[in-house]
């Protein structure tokens, strides 16, 4: 394989589509009006959850560096309580604790700054680069560089300035990557930020990860350059009053690949990593149990009183009727989705009926079926354990497809449900299913049975979704989760 070479920043070009990102917008609007009421009804709990996204960005940008490494358990608690050093074990990390619990309040710190600068609008400069490479590298003295005769050399680390000589790294497979030369990074740093001042009205995501691509392409500093895009990038989202992005050490080698496919002019990887991780965070900050916080710092009679007092004044507010209208979309995306299933079961029927005769079974699902309490404890599972609050005060809705040949019976189920704990206009569609064993085919009641979740990502749609916008995009959702479901039932056949 060739060695990737240096060449000067492109523009984020007119011409480059938003790499799906089109059901982004409605989602951003979504937020931005529930994150409005959250401030007037619940703002110490999104305080709280914003606090604890910084604290776990703070934690796995410095995993991804392999500046460190550190258990799930020791980072949920340094997470919920903060940086402590009494909360790490020394077998727990790679560090020295006291040295860990510096580096990590060094990045909280960098990242604060972040949050301080959108608050105040300042302006994303080559002074605050330099500051947020100067907090972000406060305990790290040394780095490797490469000389003039091509070795490897450990030299002090510049705090706050550009490097003075290259940092192309070797890859694993033995590539050079070559990053721009020390001559030329204070003017691509200025055309960069040249750049970034015309986009404010391109896609927030798109725009973060054209950003972040084009600021590790520089590799302006000699060491810590990973850590400072990743910070820029989130400016980028919370100027747009979105969320911090995490990017999670188990994504470090889709990251690392979304990053090469730029590399070769195609960001819709990355931009699509991007997006993934938002709409992550937006569902997971409409999750925040508002009730529980409360209880912790009020009277319980008070938290109860205060609760109920906010939701009923809530239920009168007419926005609701508007936000509601998602039941629509949720509908129509039952439709096209019942419609998929009865073509892709027939079809698996017919393959399978050398073994058996195969039943099949189609089944509409929600209130105006009378059935919307179907696979509740399915669908709340699966959100808990994702972080999130699935609303079954709300409308719920499902497509549920079941085929059995012999003692092999798979059920596959589609769920259109409302996320957050208050009515937010944003819901999601999740697949699952189940397989079930029966001792003999005449079995009625089975043996065994196997949950699984079908569906890696929700898909995310708003009560400002347009149907006919996603149906495609919905289409290839659905056909990829079937086709776990499939090969699952397959295996077992």
């Amino acid at each position: 394989m060739s060695d990737t070479l240096w060449r000067p920043i492109a523009p984020l070009e007119t011409s480059v589509a938003s790499a799906g990102l089109t059901s982004m917008e409605p989602l951003y609007e979504t937020w931005r009006a529930s994150k409005g009421r959250m401030q007037g009804s619940s703002q110490a709990s999104l305080m709280e959850f914003t606090r604890r996204l910084v604290r776990r960005l703070s934690v796995e940008t410095g995993i991804l560096e392999r500046l460190y490494d550190l258990d799930r358990g020791t980072t949920e608690a340094l997470v919920t309580h903060g940086f402590a050093e009494d909360l790490v074990a020394r077998s727990s990390t790679t560090l020295e604790p006291s040295r860990l619990i510096d580096i990590l309040r060094d990045h909280e710190s960098a990242v604060q700054l972040v949050i301080d600068c959108v608050a105040r609008t300042r302006s994303l400069t080559k002074g605050l680069l330099h500051e947020l490479h100067a907090i972000f590298t406060r305990h790290q003295d040394t780095t490797l560089a490469i000389d003039q005769f091509g070795h490897r050399v450990e030299i002090p680390l510049l705090k706050g300035r550009f490097k003075e000589l290259p940092n192309n790294p070797r890859r694993a497979d033995g590539r050079l990557q070559e990053y721009c030369p020390p001559i030329h990074v204070d003017a691509e740093v200025e055309r960069l930020l040249q750049w970034l001042d015309e986009y404010h009205a391109r896609d927030p995501v798109l725009v973060a990860a054209w950003l972040h691509h084009r600021f590790t392409q520089i590799h302006p500093y000699q060491d810590g350059n990973g850590r400072v895009a990743r910070a820029i990038t989130s400016l980028v989202l919370l100027r747009a009053d979105l969320l911090p992005l995490v990017i999670d050490r188990d994504l470090r080698s889709e990251y690392i690949t979304a990053l090469e496919e730029a590399d070769a002019g195609d960001l819709s990887l990355l931009a699509g990593l991007f997006a993934r991780l938002e709409r992550a965070a937006i569902l997971q900050a409409l999750s925040v149990d508002v009730d529980a916080e409360i209880a912790h710092q009020q009277s319980l009679t008070s938290a109860v009183i205060d609760s109920l007092a906010r939701k009923f004044g809530q239920r009168r507010v007419a926005k609701y009727a508007e936000l509601r209208t998602v039941n629509g979309v949720a509908v129509a995306l039952r439709a096209r989705a019942r419609k998929a299933l009865e073509g892709a079961f027939t079809r698996l029927r017919e393959s399978v009926a050398e073994i058996a005769e195969p039943e099949v079974h189609v089944t509409d699902g929600g209130p105006d079926r009378a059935n919307a309490h179907w696979y509740k404890f399915e669908v709340v599972k699966s959100a808990n354990e994702a972080g999130k609050f699935a609303n079954f005060t709300e409308d719920h809705y499902f497509v549920k497809a079941a085929i059995r040949a012999a003692r092999e019976r798979l059920v596959f189920v589609t769920s259109f449900h409302h996320v957050g704990r208050e009515l937010t206009g944003i819901m999601e569609a999740t697949s699952f299913a189940r397989l079930e064993s029966y001792e003999d085919s005449d079995d009625r009641e089975s043996v065994s049975q196997d949950f699984f979740v079908c569906s890696l990502e929700p898909f995310v749609f708003t009560f400002r979704t347009s149907e006919p916008d996603v149906a495609e995009s919905f289409g290839r959702w659905l056909d990829a989760a079937l086709a776990v479901a499939i090969k699952e039932y397959g295996d077992r056949l």
